[in-house]
């Protein structure tokens, strides 16, 4: 197989992660701080378009990187209707609902953006790769007791899949030949049922659902929920800020970081041990649940994200789900490694790409 060369483009809120890949290798990799004084100057995402090439092409240029010989630009997706996974080609209907911002706003919607750009410029194709717009979920994982009100696929999708078909290729199968649980554990925490290559439910890490994560208050009682959102304590945006940035570890021990964590169960804090152990309790309760959706019937469990290189972690995880399945750690995030893979393999012919037509996977049930 050819040892493709692909540059890929990763749109965070106040940096931009850029690697270069030649075949599985990152020879160049940075992540592109940008102002964040200056970001507010611009009233919509798409405005900062200009000012994020420019210091995308500065580190570049710093790091003697050209862009004339690389065979494909893979965009972090991002801002469009909801797709089935995989790799789509980036077009002008996947361009313009991502400027529009008519889905969802958020920086992310870039990559197509920027990658379509570069790609215009050197005559090579620009892809994006399981976007976070990723939606396989069966239409059972959608319903809740509450007419009019659905579960919606948010997830890892990226970093999820690309664990997923590493898995299985380890093991001489295909992503589409196996059951998987993936928990991806991290600032946010999603556990998804993989089935036969499609992620067919998993918890709602934008809006409260699943375990309590570093940042995130996770499923709360509805009741409480209203009683807080009443009570006058606190301000709307408060309420939704403790939902997806102050819940979770930082709301009981302010902090989000592990180590933080760690270190204070080391020095004797019991709350923290208390804590730490609940969240740990109900990301391994959230995968129990998936393997019901699976009917047991499951290949493996794995543990991705930065948190699952805490072996304490993955010793009590392991505990409470081998009698599910066998356990493997992949600890970290392979989403830069995830888009250059993608675009690789559509490149290669070893996965159909696919052409974004700008119709939500679902919308609705009709009845």
């Amino acid at each position: 197989m050819k040892n493709y060369k692909v540059l890929a483009v990763n749109p965070g809120s106040t940096s931009t992660k850029i690697a270069l890949f030649e075949g599985k290798t990152a020879v160049f990799s940075r992540n592109v701080s940008h102002d964040a004084a200056k970001l507010k100057e611009f009233p919509e995402i798409s405005d900062q378009f200009d000012y994020r090439k420019e210091t995308i092409l500065k580190a570049l240029a710093e790091g003697g990187i050209s862009l004339a010989d690389v065979d494909a630009y893979a965009g972090r997706g991002g801002g469009t209707a909801s797709t089935e996974g995989g790799v789509y080609t980036v077009n002008k209907k996947m361009l313009e609902d991502a400027r529009s911002g008519k889905y969802v706003k958020h920086p992310a919607s870039l990559g197509c953006q920027l990658a379509q750009d570069f790609a215009d410029q050197y005559g090579k194709p620009a892809f994006v790769v399981n976007a976070p717009d990723t939606d396989e979920f069966q239409d059972l994982a959608r319903v809740t007791g509450l007419k009019g009100i659905y579960r919606e696929s948010k997830t890892h999708a990226l970093n999820q899949k690309e664990i997923g078909i590493r898995y299985a290729k380890a093991r001489g199968k295909t992503y589409e030949e196996m059951n998987l649980i993936i928990c991806h554990i991290g600032g946010g925490v999603s556990v998804t049922a993989h089935r036969r290559g499609k992620m067919v439910d998993s918890n709602d890490i934008a809006q409260g659902d699943g375990p309590m994560a570093p940042t995130r208050c996770g499923q709360i009682a509805v009741k409480d929920v209203v009683d807080l959102c009443f009570s006058g304590a606190l301000t709307e945006r408060e309420i939704r800020d403790k939902i997806t940035r102050s819940g979770g570890l930082v709301d009981h021990l302010g902090t989000s970081d592990a180590r933080a964590v760690t270190k204070m169960i080391e020095e004797g804090n019991t709350y923290a041990k208390l804590i730490y152990d609940a969240m740990i309790y109900e990301i391994g309760k959230t995968a129990g649940a998936m393997a019901a959706v699976l009917y047991g019937k499951v290949d493996g469990i794995i543990l991705t994200g930065g948190i699952s290189y805490d072996q304490y972690v993955v010793q009590v995880l392991t505990e409470m789900l081998s009698f599910i399945a066998p356990i493997e750690v992949m600890a970290g995030e392979f989403e830069m490694e995830a888009l250059a893979a993608g675009a690789i393999r559509g490149l290669s012919g070893e996965e159909q790409v696919k052409e974004y037509a700008g119709v939500p996977r679902w919308n609705g049930f009709q009845f």
